[in-house]
């Protein structure tokens, strides 16, 4: 009896059972809520700078020491949260990063979160065929950076806000030849 084939996934996914799961069942879908956005966006600029495999294996300790992402908890959040967060090693442990992801529910109270993030979607971004077809950046992960930023968001710049493009839906990043691009469709809006 032969071994089924593999669907063909996008090169950036590694073996990892992790990595799978993202990528087939969550990687380019659309994610909308002001939480659950702001989720995301907070697990973007965590992983600047680090592989994303280490911020989706701490995924369960940061959603437990931001209060599930809940905007206004993480609002309220004071120093002693801060120190509280310095002090958890299931975390990334950056200061400037949760001090920034606490600013930024400040500033998300007062916007639509999901709705100004949406306003960026590109249902017409190219196919890409390989993995140096996708760009680190686009014009709409500037406007969508300067946007943010406009409204006091922090550490998120265009390549940040581009990987939160392309995490929640806004953009199909998914290669021409990876199973899950026919899945996923355009993005929408």
């Amino acid at each position: 009896m032969s071994e089924a084939a593999q669907p063909i996934r996008c090169g950036w996914v590694s073996s990892a059972p992790d990595y799978v799961a993202y990528h087939d069942e969550e990687w380019g879908r659309r994610v909308e809520g002001d939480d659950r956005v702001f989720e995301r966006l907070t697990l973007e600029a965590f992983q600047s700078g680090l592989s994303w495999i280490t911020i989706l294996r701490k995924r369960e300790n940061f959603r437990a020491a931001f209060a599930g992402f809940s905007i206004p908890a993480v609002a309220a959040f004071d120093q002693a949260d801060v120190d509280r967060l310095l002090a958890d090693a299931g975390i990334v442990r950056n200061r400037a990063k949760i001090e920034a992801a606490v600013a930024n529910a400040r500033a998300a109270l007062d916007v639509d979160l999901s709705d100004l993030v949406w306003r960026h979607a590109d249902p017409a971004s190219p196919v890409p065929k390989t993995l140096s077809d996708v760009p680190a950046q686009t014009s709409g992960s500037r406007a969508l950076a300067k946007e943010l930023r406009s409204h006091g968001f922090r550490f998120v710049g265009p390549t940040t806000a581009y990987a939160l493009m392309q995490a929640i839906g806004l953009v199909n990043d998914h290669l021409n030849d990876c199973w899950v691009r026919s899945a996923v469709g355009p993005a929408e809006r």
